[in-house]
């Protein structure tokens, strides 16, 4: 059995927070994911575009009044002037904020926690990498599942090559939220903004979610895209952008893939699937089950690898908080990414190398994320033609 363990450690880091507001999901969802970790504390923010909605929501997180701000601008002044600065700030806007609120906190020092994508085109991911390079200043990009501990042994399965030679990758990630027009109640904010490509970009589902199997299968994999093809469409009558696509993959060595993501698969809920398949072996994990990965070697029977197992990799130990037979999930996942951030901010200070498992996004792999989107997009006005799939050269 593995015990459910505690990292990091010195002097609580504190926090601010952009977005979030009430009514918002995810950045109640990040201030819970930090809060199990018992390392930091959120003492600031710009939660929504009004002034009295941000005050509405400090209030709800027991935060200063005077700590409340009209816009991301004045916070970040304000605060990077303070004596007790904080340490880093959380970017939870709608997407088309999210490259001046982080180029703003990255000039004033802070290092950044952002939901993806990273932002809408590449030249500003690529700005972002440079400027979080010249100020050596971390930054998270919250793709969450790639949290899970069975995803960190399925990671370490294939680099010390339990599954040989990787000759497919499939993934798919199905929901069926928006088989309607949604985005015409305006009361159904995510519908509304997820749907807008002056908010959302320049892509819709595969932005939304088909970016979570791209940063999923490079980071088990650690395969290289060399070139894709694409296929989006709007099944959905006047939507602006898709809801299902899609992508046939090519990888640097030779492996192929395919990824198929959907917002109107009738019946299906989150369904985040990957599959990885080589010479010597093959493993399936879900993210609607994710204590289980799936693992099937050459001439032997399937085997159910479950969380919080002695037999487990020391990565995946290193992210498992409960004992064996006790569900972790989506808020585990996600502490879990802030947990190797807030362990590398905190080694940095003191002069320390992160620990070997401290991994997390980061802004390279949001850049990456983003060309992702772009190729995609390309493929697609050129009838589905193969394009150049490389990551982003930064």
């Amino acid at each position: 059995m593995v015990e459910a363990k505690s990292h990091g450690g010195g002097q609580k880091l504190t926090y601010l927070m952009i977005g979030g507001g009430p009514g918002a999901f995810i950045g109640a969802v990040h201030r819970a994911a930090i809060g199990l970790l018992g390392r930091a504390e959120l003492v600031g923010g710009c939660f929504s575009q009004t002034l009295k909605k941000s005050q509405e929501q400090g209030r709800l997180w027991n935060v200063d009044p005077k700590r409340v701000y009209k816009t991301f601008g004045d916070m970040l002044e304000t605060e990077s002037a303070r004596p007790d600065r904080p340490d880093f700030v959380v970017i939870v806007t709608p997407n088309d904020c999210h490259y001046p609120a982080a180029k703003l906190a990255l000039e004033k020092g802070f290092h950044v926690a952002c939901d993806k994508p990273l932002c809408l085109a590449s030249k500003e991911a690529a700005g972002l990498a440079q400027l979080a390079a010249r100020k050596n200043l971390e930054f998270l990009v919250t793709y969450t599942y790639v949290g899970y501990p069975l995803i960190r042994q399925a990671r370490e399965m294939i680099r010390r090559g339990d599954l040989g030679e990787i000759r497919l990758v499939l993934g798919e990630y199905a929901q069926d939220w928006l088989n309607e027009l949604a985005e015409k109640n305006p009361n159904n904010k995510q519908a509304v903004w997820r749907t807008d490509p002056k908010r959302s970009g320049a892509a819709g589902c595969m932005g939304d979610i088909g970016t979570h199997i791209e940063c999923l299968a490079h980071f088990v994999t650690g395969l290289e895209i060399e070139s894709l093809a694409a296929r989006l469409r709007a099944f959905v009558p006047g939507r602006a952008l898709d809801d299902n696509g899609f992508v046939w993959l090519k990888y640097a060595g030779g492996a192929e893939g395919s990824y198929w993501a959907s917002q109107v698969a009738m019946g299906r809920e989150n369904g985040l699937t990957l599959r990885v398949y080589g010479t010597k072996g093959g493993l399936e994990w879900c993210q609607e089950n994710p204590n289980r990965l799936l693992f099937y070697p050459k001439g032997q029977p399937g085997q159910v690898l479950t969380r919080g197992q002695g037999y487990l990799h020391a990565h995946a130990g290193r992210y498992t908080r409960l004992p064996t037979g006790h569900p972790e999930g989506l808020f585990e996942a996600f502490a879990n990414l802030y947990d190797g951030f807030l362990s590398t901010i905190t080694a940095k200070r003191e002069g320390r190398k992160p620990g070997e498992f401290d991994l997390f996004p980061s802004v390279l792999d949001g850049a990456r994320g983003v060309k992702f989107i772009e190729d995609l997009i390309k493929s697609d006005k050129k009838k589905n033609a193969w394009v150049d799939g490389a990551s982003p050269k930064i």
